[in-house]
């Protein structure tokens, strides 16, 4: 199948036949992307992850192009319309879009008004109409067929007029233009390079829609709508508020059709000019629309998903704290909040709950409480959820005074309490409340933010925009090859991994997760890499592409710990006996590193790429390559919206990008918004391109809108502020919208997209 389509493919994506086809081969084989990335470099003229994950996705593609190719062939044979010219036409047709364009006017169809009128003996005359003679009389051409009836399936239809003969025949001709390929090809180019977006209110939907507003009454060229204002605007009609349109200028839409088939002003050329004007209005343009809002919807999902995978790909990859003895946080008021204690390695030791906000008598037997366990157990980090009263929590615990070496620290809770009602959390926890669940999420994001991460539903982290209306199964696949990548880019712990983590190493599953689980577990742990054939399920391919992404600390063989495959410890005892040394020698040694002349060890198997990673890795084995962990603190004193004011300098964490800004986290429980226009002195296409997910930023409060809890900030150095006071804050005696905002809520939030509907929807958790 590649060898059809690698010149395709290579041109597509700009890369060598070559490296086409060895990709192609391995992952016809098997192979993982993260395997071909990392540990078949030669083979690929080291692609990275991106390019084959390209190769992948096309080749899938391609492949289904020619099921569906196979399918048509199939038809079209045991119809017996299948003829040579027509055979040639599908076989060279290279998107599925031309592909339908053949087929149509072969495909089986439900009875039309065509189909009629050409049971009635229509189909002759609407011949003579479409050859436009210019002496063709349509109406003595017509005469003959009034009075002509049929009946099918018990529905008599009949020509009581000349005027019911004329329609007849032009329903033939409508139908014909509507299947002409041509004719859906450049009505195609123009509702999708000039096509206008349209939406309208749906009359007395205005109170319960007005999350719409800016969509009431909007339009704008389809070809540079931005993402999240096409699924707004998709959305808003899905729930029933507003009329979404998708059309370009009718007059060129017509003048299209009239070229291609109108000849002349002839009687029987303005028959087929009304023709070209009814299939416009009842078939093609309405199939045009279809297919321009599917490809625009498909363009959003895209962007949408794209930035969701980023987001996520950044959230997974945060700093970890490391193993530490960490007090787990999970904050309340009414309830009280859940503690729990974790040993190095994630391990539940104890849990209890305290009151701190329940007065004077219970504070104290909190504050001992906390201090006992310090005490006890040599705490080492302290992880406090974000979630209600998380501000007053982390006030508490500084209060205590506690050693200086303790990290206190806020971590987000995006997705514990879905979590704690999980399956996966009812397996490792059954006889616990799933409020102590969360606070062990919680707890354990702090060390490892990837391994616990991994146990949720990607979509429940909150990273994302509009991902509850893009396409699920292609926002899955992306989401699982992020969290693929970003596993095996780390590597994982072998003797101390979840099962959840494994399942997401390359080559392995959930079943053979278990089974390495279920094998540690009666067996102690492993002490080779080379155990890993011992496992049931596992074999010798599952083996390659896993081994060199586990790693097993103080194993027997040393490079075990490292990202060097087994398959290459050969090479390295080489190198280090060849400079008269053991391997663990080799690997302390930096003299003894440089002195290796590469060159030397190249193979057909082995090529410079390969033997560059193994030096880089001899230097640092099982290197994390995330950044080092930071602690954070928000501002003391500004614990709730009511506590900002326009001009307060506050630090921030970024919570979500998006393609109009970013939402930033400073520790008053409601995320603000930096519109793209306040997020950098120059000017920014693409937000992406400054800020990350868990980024910390220096923010200036722009305007706090307390009644809708909306919160504008600003990263620029030089901050434009309102001179009036926002909208219902402290001292504000301003109750209405309009000049209670500032020029920034004014003219930016409400534009389309780039906040007033943002605003609201974020609030309703539907991002």
């Amino acid at each position: 199948m590649i060898e059809k389509h690698l010149v395709q493919i290579t041109s597509e994506l700009g890369l060598q036949p070559r490296q086409v086809a060895a990709t192609a081969v391995l992952l016809e084989e098997g192979a993982t992307v993260p395997f071909i990335a990392r540990y078949r470099k030669e083979r690929t003229g080291e692609l990275d992850e991106v390019k084959i994950t390209a190769i992948r996705d096309r080749l899938e593609q391609l492949e289904a192009l020619d099921k569906r190719r196979e399918s048509i062939i199939s038809s079209l044979e045991e119809r017996k319309l299948l003829t040579e010219e027509l055979r040639a036409k599908v076989d060279g047709a290279l998107s599925l879009t031309s592909l339908e364009d053949i087929y149509l006017p072969y495909k089986p169809r439900k009875r039309t008004r065509a189909t009629i009128a050409k049971e009635l003996g229509l189909e002759p005359l609407s011949e003579i109409l479409w050859a436009q003679d210019v002496a063709t009389d349509p109406e003595a051409l017509a005469a003959p067929y009034v009075g002509n009836t049929v009946t099918v399936d018990g529905k008599t239809s009949s020509l009581d007029n000349i005027a019911a003969a004329l329609a007849g025949a032009r329903d033939i001709l409508a139908e014909r233009i509507n299947d002409d390929a041509t004719a859906r090809a450049q009505l195609r180019s123009l509702y999708l390079n000039k096509g206008i977006m349209k939406s309208t209110l749906i009359s007395g939907k205005e109170v319960e829609g007005a999350k719409f507003k800016d969509y009431f009454d909007w339009s704008e060229p389809a070809a540079t709508a931005p993402s999240h204002r096409i699924l707004a605007m998709r959305r808003g009609e899905t729930e029933g508020f507003l009329y979404f349109r998708l059309t370009p200028p009718e007059s060129e839409a017509l003048g299209t059709l009239f070229q291609l088939f109108v000849r002349g002003s002839s009687p029987a050329a303005k028959q087929v000019q009304l023709a070209c004007e009814d299939s416009l209005k009842r078939l093609l343009g309405f199939a045009m629309e279809v297919e321009a809002r599917g490809f625009y919807k498909k363009k959003a999902d895209e962007e949408a998903i794209r930035v969701f995978a980023d987001n996520l790909r950044e959230l997974l990859l945060a700093s970890p704290l490391g193993q530490k003895i960490t007090l787990g946080i999970d904050p309340g008021f009414r309830t009280g909040c859940k503690v729990v204690l974790l040993d190095r390695q994630g391990k539940l030791l104890a849990h209890e709950v305290i009151y701190p906000g329940r007065g004077r008598s219970e504070e104290l037997e909190a504050a001992e409480a906390i201090l006992n366990m310090v005490r006890l157990h040599k705490i080492e980090a302290i992880a406090i959820g974000n979630g209600t009263a998380s501000r007053e929590t982390e006030a508490f615990i500084k209060k205590l005074k506690l050693p200086p070496s303790i990290q206190i620290v806020v971590v987000s809770e995006s997705g514990a309490s879905i979590y704690s009602a999980s399956e996966i959390a009812r397996e490792e926890f059954p006889d616990l409340d799933l409020t102590v669940r969360g606070a062990i999420s919680i707890g354990r994001r702090l060390m490892d933010p990837l391994a616990e991460l991994v146990k949720l539903d990607p979509k429940s982290i909150g990273v994302g925009q509009y991902q509850h209306d893009v396409d699920q199964s292609a926002l899955k696949r992306s989401l699982d090859d992020v969290v693929i990548s970003c596993v095996n880019r780390v590597g994982v712990e072998l003797n101390t991994a979840s099962r959840h983590l494994l399942a997401y190493v390359s080559g392995l599953n959930s079943r053979t997760a278990a089974s390495l689980v279920s094998h540690r577990d009666t067996n102690g742990p492993f002490k080779s890499r080379s155990e890993l054939l011992k496992i049931s399920g596992l074999g010798p391919k599952a083996f390659e592409q896993a081994a060199g992404f586990l790693r097993i600390r103080g194993g027997i063989h040393p490079l075990d710990t490292s990202s060097v495959h087994p398959e290459r410890y050969e090479v390295v005892d080489r190198m280090a006996e060849d400079l008269g040394c053991t391997v663990e020698q080799l690997m302390k040694d930096p003299v003894k590193r440089n002195a290796i002349k590469l060159d030397g060890y190249v193979t057909p198997e082995v090529g410079l790429p390969t033997l560059r990673d193994i030096i880089a890795e001899l230097a640092k084995p099982g290197r994390d390559p995330r950044e080092q962990f930071e602690a954070f603190s928000f501002a003391d004193g500004v614990e709730k919206v009511g506590d900002l004011q326009p001009g307060m300098k506050l630090p921030g964490i970024v919570t979500n990008v998006t393609a109009f800004g970013a939402f930033v986290d400073i520790g008053v429980h409601q995320d603000g918004l930096v519109h793209i226009s306040q997020i950098s002195d120059d000017f920014v296409k693409n937000p992406a391109e400054f800020l990350k997910v868990g980024q910390k930023v220096q923010t200036t409060v722009m305007e706090v809108d307390l009644e809708r809890k909306r919160i504008a900030l600003s990263l620029k150095t030089k901050v434009d502020l309102a001179p009036r006071q926002s909208k219902g804050a402290p001292g504000s005696n301003r109750g209405g919208r309009g000049e209670d905002h500032s020029r920034f809520m004014r003219q930016d939030c409400g534009k389309p997209g780039t906040g007033g509907d943002w605003f609201s929807m974020a609030q309703q958790k539907k991002f």
